[in-house]
């Protein structure tokens, strides 16, 4: 399974995006299940609101299992709340807290990702470091 982050999900779905293109190329080779969290989803359905098409297409890759949706609890509050205050400095927000949590927890290292430069600071629990995709 390959962790989804924001970013590559408004390029997939926004072909003005100028990531758009190399993240369709990057999808085609994907040959793993992709999965997120919903703090992701808030982010992508907030930047894709000037389009309802985009975020249908974004709603229908829920629906179809197209992406995955990993589950958050209050369990995992804690070790979110631990990593957005040892990231501070970037800042770390929520949804990128909880990709690394749920990475941490199932054990996921592979990320696509545009947020390269906070990305390779991260350092998941037990992991090291992120592969990220493209």
């Amino acid at each position: 399974m390959i962790l989804i982050d924001t970013g590559p999900l408004v390029a997939l779905l926004h072909a003005d995006d100028q990531s758009h293109d190399r993240c369709v190329k990057t999808l085609r080779s994907l040959k793993e299940p992709m999965a997120t969290v919903w703090p992701v989803l808030t982010e992508a359905m907030y930047l894709l609101n000037f389009s309802w098409e985009a975020q249908a297409a974004l709603w229908e890759m829920i629906i179809t299992e197209a992406l995955v949706i990993l589950p958050l609890d209050r369990g995992d509050a804690t070790r979110i709340r631990e990593l957005m205050k040892k990231y501070r400095d970037l800042p770390m927000d929520m949804a990128d807290a909880a990709l690394v949590r749920v990475a941490e927890r199932e054990r996921l290292q592979r990320i696509f990702t545009l947020d390269r430069r906070d990305f390779l600071l991260y350092r998941p629990a037990r992991l090291g470091r992120f592969s990220i995709m493209p």
